[in-house]
């Protein structure tokens, strides 16, 4: 197994444990250290798939999955005395929300590979974050999908509160879909330098 495979495969692991650990901590009213973590994994993927290709970036994301499906479990078993750390929908929601967004990422990017060195990161970073966030917040606490785990309901989550505390009322939920996308939109521009470094380095400048 190639060496910069071993540590894509390492990178993201760490990064999948880090966040779901990470997660049970608040930053404010909307976040959690956790949404400060996660869009590494789109600069491990899009590193890998720059340096390695497509397949291999695909590996990689295998193993991310794989890590938080151990992860998913492992939260399930934890009791807090109010329910699980992670109930049936967060699992669901967090397992596809990562296989659909890292894969589309990998695919844009690598339709993108040939243009001018930040495009492909960017733009397949940015999607991949849109719908990351769309899918496992709507799957994890949207009402309209209570019935996957009926016996389990977010209520909390569907509380109407002004949108990040100063928009329209809109279920809870939203608001950390908000600040989490906005969060993810702001690492997608931060970690083009580390990105353009480290492919840099890997793989030559000229190259890149």
């Amino acid at each position: 197994m190639p060496v910069t495979l071993i540590a894509g495969i390492l990178s993201m692991t760490i990064v999948v444990i880090s966040a779901n650990v990470l997660v049970q901590f608040l930053v404010g009213d909307w976040l959690t250290w956790g949404a400060f973590v996660y869009p590494v994994a789109f600069l491990v993927t899009d590193i890998i798939n720059r340096v390695c290709g497509p397949r291999m970036a695909r590996q990689v994301i295998a193993a991310g999955f794989l890590t938080g499906v151990l992860c998913s479990a492992v939260g399930s078993l934890i009791d807090l005395g109010y329910g699980p750390i992670v109930t049936l929908r967060i699992a669901l929601g967090s397992g596809t929300a990562f296989l659909c967004a890292q894969l589309l990422d990998v695919s844009i990017f690598d339709r993108l590979r040939a243009q001018k060195w930040w495009r492909a990161p960017l733009v397949s970073s940015l999607t991949g974050s849109a719908v990351d966030t769309a899918i496992f917040f709507s799957i994890a606490f949207s009402a309209s999908l209570a019935f996957l785990e009926p016996s389990n309901i977010p209520v909390w989550a569907m509380d109407e509160v002004p949108l990040l505390g100063i928009g329209p009322r809109s279920p809870l939920w939203v608001s950390l879909a908000t600040a989490d996308f906005l969060v993810k939109v702001a690492f997608a521009a931060i970690l083009l330098l580390p990105f353009r470094f480290l492919t840099g380095r890997m793989v030559g400048s000229s190259q890149v």
